[in-house]
């Protein structure tokens, strides 16, 4: 379909999003699924008070893994096939996704200190389990904890039982790096506003693509709408080949004499 400058923009700027959100929604449901029918994290999910956390952590990291997959599945075919109807469901996927970072970031800024404990409980499940089962799972979630929040272990970087999934320091760093409980509970304690600004921009990352995805469906429609282009054709009527020319008789033209005087 024709669509005009406008248009292309927004379905380039949703498909080069929503190959990014199935990125970041494949990593995460692939990650929870490794920690959830991994054979050294499995017997975690028979929930009891030491592995709680483990568990709710995971589950809501396959939950929202497979929902941002399924949202990009359905913007990148509604923008590449320019599909209305695909557009409808990725915008009503995105609304929504959008309100829980929104509801999200307000939760971790009302409840900064309760929100850093649980998180800090969490960390210390997963650190406990790898260093008692080594898995490469575990591995996984503890170096993104270490290289996101810049902390390594109990001890930080001298932390020799989890050294492998830390940061990469200078000498100097080497005894400055902190203990990750600590970053945790002091990051959603003393930067809560900072945490809430994360939640709240990425749900205006999610308010921009749910803009660009309504104007591109309005496009759609107004493609689809408009009349189709027609070809002017010549009023001259052409005579049949091999065919005589019809030649009329002239008519009469009578003109009145004037009475003789």
């Amino acid at each position: 379909m024709a669509l005009d400058g406008c248009g292309q923009l927004c379905k380039c700027i949703l498909i080069l999003f929503n190959i990014l959100f199935a990125l970041v929604g494949f990593a995460m449901l692939g990650l929870g699924l490794w920690l959830r029918f991994s054979s050294e994290t499995r017997g975690f999910f028979n929930i009891d008070l030491n592995t709680q956390q483990f568990v709710i952590g995971v589950s809501v990291l396959i939950a929202l893994g497979a929902v941002i997959l399924l949202v990009a599945v359905f913007g990148d075919y509604g923008a590449c096939n320019e599909n209305r109807t695909a557009l409808g469901v990725f915008s009503c996927l995105l609304a929504i996704l959008a309100g829980l970072e929104i509801g999200a970031g307000v939760f971790a800024y009302m409840r900064s200190d309760e929100v850093g404990e649980q998180l800090a409980k969490f960390y210390l499940t997963v650190y406990a389990q790898y260093v008692d089962k080594g898995d490469p799972g575990l591995a996984v979630t503890l170096s993104m904890f270490h290289n996101v929040l810049h902390c390594c272990g109990l001890i930080g970087a001298l932390d020799p039982l989890v050294k492998k999934t830390c940061p990469d320091t200078g000498f100097l760093e080497t005894f400055t790096l902190p203990a990750c409980p600590t970053v945790i509970v002091n990051l959603f304690e003393s930067n809560a506003p900072l945490v809430m600004g994360l939640f709240l921009g990425t749900a205006a990352l999610l308010i921009l693509a749910l803009v660009c995805s309504s104007l591109l469906s309005k496009e759609i429609q107004r493609s689809q709408s408009s009349p189709p282009p027609y070809i002017l054709l010549s009023s001259t009527v052409l005579s049949p080949p091999n065919q005589d020319p019809v030649v009329f008789s002239p008519l009469p033209v009578i003109i009145p004499v004037a009475d003789a005087l």
